[in-house]
């Protein structure tokens, strides 16, 4: 979960309120073709079932689609449907949407996006929207192939193209590793003029980054490798990716490495957070929580409750900025996140970080211990993160709480 997701500021959706007399039941004003002067008659899609077409988990009525398979709509006036509207839980904050082309006016095939959530959907067609379906349950998508051994890829491939092998080192990445997520290939039959290696983003197709090669040699395994930066050196959103190779032979024919649907071949799921605590934890009462009342002050972060010696990693990796042991956080160290703009606080560790000040450390790597140094109630791990300019230097620390969870949750 990236971090300007959950502390940034909502945007406000402005809404043009329209009289009930200007929509009927069946049908509503929409726009006119061209050169017509006036508006058409658009009728308001219905939505009588929901049902799932593929990647589907269950038997029966019983079925239920995973993210990233595909679900059919039922109902009528479906003909015009400009776009699906995924809609989750209460509120809009985790609504999707996806344009369609509908196959009639009673049916409609539809791709569930990758970052849809369990709730209902509606149909739109230009400005008239269906009302909601009953609620429908959506998987996790199925996790990434393993495939860090090369093998032959599945096409589609043009007659008299090269033939590929993939390969593909994690299933599961976090930025600011020390080492990237790569792409292993060669080729196996024949010879390629050309070779573009391009790195997808499942969730809309966009591709964030491109690698081009000219005649590589035939026979030898070649390797991309990404940092977890787009072009612009901006990183991009979780989620999951997909690396995919584009061959060109002599005569012009082409070979892919995988469909552009497929999203589990040389795919990944790319994170900017792991959870720090790596072992059995909880996270306390009402006590260990942001804004907590302390002697003079309230609590600046939260307590992770862990056995003392459990490993303590880099939650972000980045730059350290303090390290120090002070009689209330004890010894403790503050991380400035790489590309975040936010420090990230560990405190009452178990004894002094090795690293120190200006060190480089990365995402998941160990920095200390759970302890119960300086003034701590029982071990755990005082967690705190500050926004720009950082620690005591201008920032205001956030509840990390909610942000735990959620790297607890994929970590």
């Amino acid at each position: 979960m990236h971090l300007r997701k959950v502390i940034g500021t909502s945007a406000v959706a402005l809404a043009l309120a329209v009289p009930a007399s200007a929509a009927a039941a069946t049908g509503a004003a929409g726009a006119g073709g061209a050169g017509t002067g006036g508006a058409g008659f658009v009728p308001v899609p219905e939505i009588s079932k929901v049902s799932c077409l593929s990647t589907c988990v269950g038997k029966g009525k019983a079925r239920r689609p995973r993210a990233g398979g595909r679900i059919r709509i039922a109902g009528r006036n479906l003909g015009g449907a400009t776009k699906v509207t995924f809609h989750g839980a209460a509120g809009r904050s985790d609504d999707v949407s996806v344009r369609v082309r509908p196959r009639s006016a009673r049916r409609l095939d539809v791709r569930v996006p990758l970052d849809a959530r369990s709730g209902p959907v509606s149909v739109a067609a230009q400005d008239v929207r269906s009302k909601r379906s009953k609620a429908i349950a959506i998987l996790p998508p199925p996790p990434p192939l393993p495939n860090a051994e090369l093998t032959p890829v599945p096409g589609p491939r043009e007659p008299g193209a090269p033939k590929l092998e993939t390969g593909t080192t994690h299933v599961k990445w976090f930025f600011g590793a020390e080492r990237g997520v790569s792409l292993l290939y060669r080729i196996s039959d024949g010879t390629a003029a050309a070779v573009e290696v391009q790195l997808v983003r499942a969730a809309d197709g966009a591709v964030v980054r491109r690698w081009q090669q000219q005649a590589p040699e035939p026979g030898k395994v070649h390797r991309v490798s990404w940092d977890g930066r787009d072009a612009k050196g901006r990183v991009p959103r979780d989620g999951r990716y997909a690396f995919r190779v584009v061959a060109q032979g002599a005569s012009g024919a082409v070979a892919r490495s995988a469909s552009a649907a497929d999203i589990r071949r040389d795919a990944f799921d790319a994170y900017g957070h792991i959870f720090p605590v790596r072992g059995r934890h909880d996270y306390g009462g009402s006590g260990a929580e942001f804004g907590a009342g302390r002697a003079g002050h309230s609590h600046q972060g939260h307590d992770v409750f862990a056995r003392c010696g459990t490993r303590l990693v880099a939650a972000r990796g980045g730059v350290v900025k303090f390290k120090q042991y002070h009689r209330a956080a004890g010894h403790y160290v503050v991380i400035d996140g790489d590309g975040t703009g936010y420090d990230y606080a560990y405190m009452h560790l178990q004894s002094a970080s090795p690293f120190k000040v200006g060190d480089r450390v990365y995402t998941g790597q160990e920095i200390g211990r759970v302890g119960d140094s300086g003034n701590a109630r029982g071990c755990h791990l005082h967690f705190e993160i500050w926004g720009p300019p950082g620690w005591y230097d201008g920032g205001s620390p956030i509840d990390p709480l909610p942000l735990l969870k959620a790297w607890d949750a994929y970590s």
